[in-house]
């Protein structure tokens, strides 16, 4: 079972998505063999909360097994907190989808602080953009945030997305146990995964596409083409994210 766990629906105002809906998601994913694809959609990471949100559920709700939901929380929105518990006991939804760089607001900072209570509270998972030397979300600070919040399950998207940081995010990510790293990102090449997973350990990567914005195809290719053992790359491809997800998620059905 291949389990993407980073992905988007809808568009982006300076970033060329060609394929946004839903529809072409889950036919390219089941054609190459991904069962299910997380996803947020890009009207909640960019201007209404809420509305994207309710868009990203009614996706899911269309194709049941296929799309799970990671419910965008806004810092600066943070009177959104009962509507956001409200949905996350819908089935289908996954976690918490956060992104500081876009809200310019750093991980660490008051405004999530709610929402990682929630998550915690939950027992879900939070997926953050990761993005080394940014004030907002350098792996140093979702390190720090792992710290506070040692039953939090936190995902570090991008495993960085620098190739300068890579190592950084990895060797973070085996040193806080609640801290794992998600691959998806043009930079984050095969080798380089290879890298990752003999740093951080194969039970701390999970697989993810980042589509629409990037093609899963390629995303799929570089875990597939990896000099990894075939019990680490069960792990990346799937293994880690079932566990992750629990009862989230359990043999296809939501």
């Amino acid at each position: 079972m291949i389990i993407d766990i980073h992905g988007h629906l809808g568009t982006w105002h300076d970033f060329f998505v060609p394929e946004p809906s839903a529809e072409w998601l889950v036919e390219t994913s089941s054609r190459i063999g991904i069962t299910a694809t997380g996803v947020s959609h890009l009207v909640a990471i960019g201007h209404d909360t809420l509305a994207g949100n309710r868009m990203a559920l009614a996706a899911a709700a269309s194709h049941p097994g296929s799309l799970g939901v990671w419910l965008v929380a806004n810092p600066h929105r943070t009177t959104e907190i009962d509507v956001l518990a409200e949905q996350l006991s819908i089935p289908g939804v996954w976690g918490i989808k956060i992104h500081p760089d876009v809200h310019e607001h750093a991980i660490t900072g008051p405004g999530y602080e709610p929402f990682l209570r929630l998550a915690r509270e939950h027992a879900v998972p939070v997926l953050s953009h990761g993005q080394t030397r940014s004030p907002w979300s350098d792996p140093a600070l979702l390190a720090e945030v792992s710290r506070r919040h040692g039953d939090l399950v936190l995902l570090a998207g991008h495993a960085g997305l620098w190739a300068d940081g890579f190592e950084q995010a990895a060797s973070l990510a085996a040193e806080h146990p609640g801290l794992h790293l998600e691959i998806c990102g043009s930079r984050l090449t095969a080798r380089w995964l290879e890298r990752i997973v003999d740093i951080a350990g194969a039970d701390k990567v999970l697989f993810g596409t980042d589509a629409c914005f990037l093609d899963p195809r390629v995303g799929l290719g570089k875990v597939l083409h990896a000099r990894l053992s075939k019990a680490d790359r069960e792990l990346v491809l799937g293994r880690n994210a079932l566990r992750i997800l629990a009862d989230r998620y359990r043999g296809g059905q939501q």
